[in-house]
């Protein structure tokens, strides 16, 4: 078919405003680089997952100092989100206005208030399924919908864990997730952070947004569709799509175009699409695509109590929100605190490879897992380039006194609740798995790539719908913030270039 809308991937971004387009008459074309995950011994082997990479793309990216990693950027059908922890958090109300950190940093206001995004928070709450309660976090905003369903239930170490945390003066909370737990362990009795979903439980952009999607005959999935270059007109409209689909280099000419390749992707398929008129790449007239990548500040932390065993399968149940705004000494914002799902032996065995795997399972037997996250402020000197076809992720820290703070605040409330012994580890640049704001949205052109309804400046008929649209990323997950934008600027497609 010649299709009206082509979408180029299928992550949380893509899958969602296609599930959104239901129903408008456009016929939509999706182009996925990946095929779908087979459901194989492998998606819940600890092992094969983190020791052996037996998911890892086959690609390398360099590093700021020129070092060489491979990315976690997922080719599948539904991208990030089919190994993402399913944790479906909306930024807090006073994300969305400017905020200033310890040291100086400051996080500018987005291009609207929450209040304008809410609506569409609450549709995709209920498009992703999300088990939450709005009963137990004081920093969460308003809802205009209640969570379609109740929260995951803590299991029984977890369900301690939070009368500790209480015991200390937290207001432990369970997380917002986008995960059916009983479907999941009749699969297997396995985690689901970090392991891969192959439709046995998980939210994601497969199950949900695409599901959705394609019970419209005029929504169609092309997978193993490599997207090459945009090329674009005489009126710098986006004239063609150039892929590549089994071997055979291809060509579509729709009236719109959503790109939703994910931050990094998306920028460097604009920065390869450069052109005569757009010598910098597409959509560029600013500088700022692949700038101002964002990814958290985020720190790995074991809590250990010799004395106690932690016997959970998937742990994913609580956060804490005390120190997001202020640690309570007027400090300013320092950031959140959420469970990982559980760090068993052969996952420390990735990371502690000279170690016997029968010791780190004593190690993991008496551990409670955390992982703390705090705001990336947005610079332009924090970005993903090219060097010919090479992509080089040039993160550059940012807002660490305030991570560190939140690192020193949690250490002394874990130590109050019981737990002499504190393992951490400050996450490096080469985990980019919440990676963000490299096509930002803004009412500035000369400052931002998109408009706030994620309309490109530079071309009329593209709009960039992924984590890359974020202005800044907050202390939580960026999923259901992408979700709930890409579900606005559906309804705004539609009203604008399809109600004719």
């Amino acid at each position: 078919m010649q299709p009206d809308i082509v979408i180029i991937g299928s992550g949380m971004g893509g899958a969602t405003i296609a599930s959104g387009l239901v129903g408008s008459g456009a016929k939509v074309l999706i182009l996925e680089k990946g095929e779908r995950l087979p459901d194989t011994p492998e998606t819940r082997d600890a092992r094969a997952i983190f020791q052996h990479g037996h998911f890892r793309p086959k690609e390398m990216w360099l590093d700021a100092d020129g070092n060489s990693f491979n990315p976690g950027n997922y080719h599948v059908v539904g991208g990030n989100t089919k190994f993402y922890g399913a944790v479906l958090f909306r930024y807090r109300r006073e994300d969305f206005s400017e905020l200033e950190f310890p040291g100086g940093g400051v996080s500018p206001a987005w291009p609207f208030a929450y209040e304008e995004l809410e609506p569409w928070y609450s549709r995709a709450e209920q498009l992703y399924q999300v088990r939450g309660t709005t009963a137990e976090d004081p920093t969460e905003p308003f809802h205009s919908t209640a969570y379609p369903h109740a929260p995951v239930p803590d299991e029984p170490a977890i369900a301690a864990v939070r009368a500790r945390l209480k015991s200390v003066g937290l207001h432990p909370a369970s997380l917002p997730l986008g995960v059916d737990i009983d479907r999941w362990l009749a699969r297997a009795r396995t985690p689901f952070d970090a392991y891969p979903d192959t439709l046995t439980g998980k939210m994601d952009a497969e199950s949900c947004g695409l599901d959705a999607a394609l019970t419209d005959p005029d929504i169609q999935l092309m997978t193993g569709a490599e997207v090459l270059r945009l090329e674009t007109d005489a009126e710098n409209r986006i004239s063609a799509i150039v892929y590549r689909h089994e071997g055979e280099e291809k060509r579509l000419s729709p009236k719109l175009v959503i790109l939703s390749a994910g931050a990094i992707r998306s920028a460097t398929l604009l920065l390869s699409s450069a052109n005569g008129r757009n010598p910098n790449g597409l959509a560029n007239s600013s500088d700022q695509v692949g700038r101002n990548f964002m990814n958290h500040n985020a720190t790995f932390m074991l809590a250990v109590d010799p004395r106690t065993v932690n016997d959970s399968v998937y742990q994913k149940t609580l956060h804490f929100n005390d120190f997001y705004f202020d640690d309570g000494n007027g400090s300013g914002p320092l950031g959140q605190v959420q469970l990982l799902g559980r760090v068993t032996a052969p996952v420390l065995k990735s990371r502690l490879r000279a170690v016997p795997e029968f010791a780190l399972n004593m190690l993991s037997r008496r551990s409670v897992d955390w992982y703390l996250v705090s705001e990336d402020l947005p610079r332009k000197e924090s970005r993903v380039r090219l060097d010919g076809q090479q992509v080089i992720l040039e993160w550059r820290f940012s807002n660490m006194k305030a991570h560190e703070m939140l690192v020193a605040r949690v250490k002394e409330r874990m130590r109050a609740a019981g737990y002499p012994i504190l393992l951490s580890q400050l996450v490096d640049g080469r985990l980019p798995s919440h990676q963000c704001g490299t096509t930002r949205i803004g009412t500035d052109p000369a400052q931002y790539v998109s408009d706030p309804w994620c309309r490109s400046y530079d071309h009329r008929n593209l709009f960039i719908v992924d984590a890359g649209l974020l202005p800044t990323s907050a202390a939580v997950n960026p999923s259901l913030t992408v979700a709930a934008q890409a579900l606005r600027v559906a309804d705004y497609i539609r009203k604008t270039e399809l109600a004719a």
